[in-house]
Protein backbone atom coordinates (compact mmCIF):
# COMPACT_ATOMS: atom_id res chain seq x y z
CA UNK A 1 0.00 0.00 0.00
CA UNK A 2 1.47 3.58 -0.52
CA UNK A 3 1.61 5.81 1.67
CA UNK A 4 -0.78 8.52 2.49
CA UNK A 5 0.79 12.65 1.32
CA UNK A 6 0.20 15.01 3.69
CA UNK A 7 -1.28 17.55 2.06
CA UNK A 8 1.53 20.43 1.84
CA UNK A 9 -0.48 23.73 2.14
CA UNK A 10 -1.88 22.61 5.52
CA UNK A 11 1.19 21.66 7.07
CA UNK A 12 1.92 25.16 6.59
CA UNK A 13 -0.56 27.01 7.62
CA UNK A 14 -2.06 24.56 10.68
CA UNK A 15 -0.17 23.43 14.25
CA UNK A 16 -1.08 21.12 16.60
CA UNK A 17 -0.84 22.05 20.18
CA UNK A 18 0.20 19.93 23.41
CA UNK A 19 -3.44 19.48 24.31
CA UNK A 20 -4.57 18.28 20.82
CA UNK A 21 -5.88 21.69 19.35
CA UNK A 22 -5.18 22.78 16.01
CA UNK A 23 -4.47 26.54 15.60
CA UNK A 24 -4.17 29.11 12.80
CA UNK A 25 -2.92 32.31 11.80
CA UNK A 26 -5.59 35.11 11.60
CA UNK A 27 -6.15 36.48 8.05
CA UNK A 28 -5.93 39.91 6.69
CA UNK A 29 -3.40 40.92 8.46
CA UNK A 30 0.22 40.84 5.48
CA UNK A 31 -0.44 44.45 3.93
CA UNK A 32 -2.44 47.50 3.40
CA UNK A 33 -3.09 47.98 7.54
CA UNK A 34 -3.17 51.24 7.02
CA UNK A 35 -6.78 51.66 6.95
CA UNK A 36 -7.99 49.12 9.69
CA UNK A 37 -8.54 49.72 12.83
CA UNK A 38 -6.14 48.89 16.33
CA UNK A 39 -8.47 47.07 17.81
CA UNK A 40 -9.01 44.86 14.24
CA UNK A 41 -5.18 44.31 14.63
CA UNK A 42 -4.68 43.39 17.80
CA UNK A 43 -7.61 40.75 17.23
CA UNK A 44 -5.86 39.18 14.27
CA UNK A 45 -2.64 38.73 16.58
CA UNK A 46 -3.95 36.14 18.32
CA UNK A 47 -3.84 32.13 16.53
CA UNK A 48 -7.13 30.94 16.02
CA UNK A 49 -8.73 27.86 16.90
CA UNK A 50 -10.12 25.29 14.28
CA UNK A 51 -13.97 24.25 15.45
CA UNK A 52 -14.86 21.02 16.23
CA UNK A 53 -16.85 21.07 12.50
CA UNK A 54 -13.81 20.69 10.86
CA UNK A 55 -11.47 19.53 13.15
CA UNK A 56 -11.87 16.14 11.42
CA UNK A 57 -11.00 17.32 7.94
CA UNK A 58 -8.47 19.69 8.92
CA UNK A 59 -6.55 15.93 10.90
CA UNK A 60 -7.12 14.06 7.70
CA UNK A 61 -4.98 16.97 6.13
CA UNK A 62 -3.02 16.86 8.37
CA UNK A 63 -2.41 13.18 8.32
CA UNK A 64 -3.44 12.48 11.62
CA UNK A 65 -6.21 10.74 11.67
Amino acid sequence: MPKVKTNSSAKKRFKVTGTGEITFQKPFKRHILTKKSTKRKRAMRVKGVVGSPNKDFVMRLLGLK
